[in-house]
């Protein structure tokens, strides 16, 4: 039986991985209580994947991060029904003492 040889992902990669910021109430509550950042993701990154993607772009320590899948909603237009996408969103846990600023330099 083979094991599958961990490949590292390439630069490309890691700046599609994250997709957009969270910006929300809970988000931002998050943030204040916890030191954590929200980020939407492409559905199939990973865990290494996300971690190395924001310390690449944001130049900050990754302490842990964290995955949900969230399923998307079925929405009704008159008789048609429509159905939002599905999302995955990864908590970013930032080492003590560090901060993320979206403009892209770290404090």
């Amino acid at each position: 039986m083979r094991v599958a040889a961990k490949k590292k992902p390439t630069e490309d990669r890691l700046m599609q991985v994250l997709v957009a910021p969270i910006v929300s109430e809970k988000a931002t509550a998050v943030a204040e209580k916890n030191n954590q950042v929200l980020f939407k993701v492409l559905q199939d990154a990973t865990k290494p994947e996300i971690k190395a993607a924001v310390e690449l772009l944001f130049k900050v320590e990754v302490d842990k991060v964290s995955v949900v899948n969230v399923k998307g909603k079925t929405k009704r237009f008159g008789r048609s029904v429509g159905r939002r996408d599905n999302i995955r969103k990864a908590y970013v846990c930032l080492k003590p003492g560090q901060e993320l600023n979206f403009s892209g330099e770290a404090a």
